[in-house]
């Protein structure tokens, strides 16, 4: 078994893992962590279970061992203080990762990331600079419940100063936390639970694309669908039941919420002049309504039809595992609306 598996008493203490041609996700930002660390000693990591532990999801396993507990540094259960502390280490030279445990807990911290961090850049006419990145895991795994099921992009694309990514494989979680840790402004990582330990291909010596840039992960010709993390998984099944009826639909992963890549969008509505965005949150107010709205005002002469949304249920997440799965999106759910879109055009649409 390879040191990368190998399991000991205490995960703190079990090295960072290593390049592979097939990585989870957790271990492409545990070594993107690794190698931000290892270049550059103003990068450190704070959060709660970060250190001796190795992170609730392993994503800073090895590296407390690795860098001493200055560098690796377990902080109370108090979101606010720590991300706040965060906040002033950037200001002062350091370039803090802060680790909220989920993204539910980040309601705590939304004064040092939207009255603090996003906003003092520009209060003090750009002689401030906030390199700061805080990363946190969210959306549906399994019956937490909803007070631990949030999926909160809306609270954070909504606010100026801030940039949010969006990773949902093993290499774009490489990339982007690098590239965000780099940056000289405050970026929200948005991880999803569910993919922590997922699988995919990872070559570190690929170049990355430009960290807000959205990719095609199934090109088409009848239908855009739009989406990100998880729902990406979802549309790409739902991409393959289409095609069995002849109706090819171009799968677009966003990567990133703000900003979002137009550019692509309007490319890819071009081609195919139909587009459907899938959202894991909640219909009303959601991410996927901007987005719907900037490209319609983006692509309107392109559109055949009104941008469609499937959207998680306006509802708080139930813990009842059946009721759970039936308030998020599915694939059925995005094949269903693709074809009454396609039904509602008329025939030789």
């Amino acid at each position: 078994m390879s040191q990368r598996r190998r399991r000991s008493g205490n995960l703190g203490v079990i090295a960072p893992a290593e390049p592979a041609p097939e990585l989870r996700l957790w271990e492409a930002l545990n070594l993107a962590l690794d190698r931000e660390m290892a270049q550059d000693d103003a990068v450190f990591v704070l959060g709660e279970d970060v250190g001796l532990y190795g992170g609730s999801y392993r994503v800073t396993q090895g590296l407390w061992a690795r860098y001493g507990e200055w560098r690796v540094r377990d902080t109370p259960i108090s979101e606010g203080s720590f991300t706040g502390l965060g906040v002033g280490a950037a200001l002062v030279g350091g370039r803090p990762v802060v680790e909220i445990m989920t993204v539910n807990f980040a309601l705590l911290a939304l004064d040092a990331i939207i009255n603090m961090a996003a906003k003092l850049r520009y209060m003090s006419g750009n002689r401030l600079a906030v390199p700061l990145v805080v990363r946190m895991p969210g959306g549906v795994a399994h019956q937490l419940g909803a007070q631990h099921s949030q999926r909160l992009e809306h609270c954070f694309v909504n606010v100026p100063g801030l940039r949010v990514l969006a990773p949902g494989t093993p290499q774009d979680a490489y990339w982007q936390l690098r590239q965000a840790i780099r940056d000289e402004d405050p970026i929200v990582v948005l991880e999803h639970e569910l993919l922590y330990f997922e699988s995919g291909p990872f070559d570190e010596q690929a170049a990355p694309p430009p960290m807000h840039a959205a990719v095609v992960r199934r090109p088409g010709r009848d239908f855009t669908l739009i989406a990100w993390h998880r729902m990406v998984q979802v549309c790409l099944e739902a991409a393959d039941r289409l095609a069995a009826d002849g109706i090819e639909a171009e799968v677009v992963d966003l990567r990133s919420l703000r900003p979002i890549d137009l550019p692509l969008l309007r490319e890819s509505v071009g081609r195919t002049h139909r587009a459907l965005v899938v959202e894991e949150d909640c219909l009303f107010g959601g991410a996927g309504a901007e987005i719907a709205a900037a490209l319609t005002e983006a692509a309107f002469f392109d559109l055949e039809g009104p941008i469609r949304r499937v959207a998680g249920a306006d509802v708080p997440t139930p813990y009842n595992g059946e009721l759970e799965a039936a308030s998020i999106p599915d694939a059925a759910a995005v094949v269903a609306a693709v074809r009454a879109a396609l039904e509602q055009a008329g025939p030789g649409a």
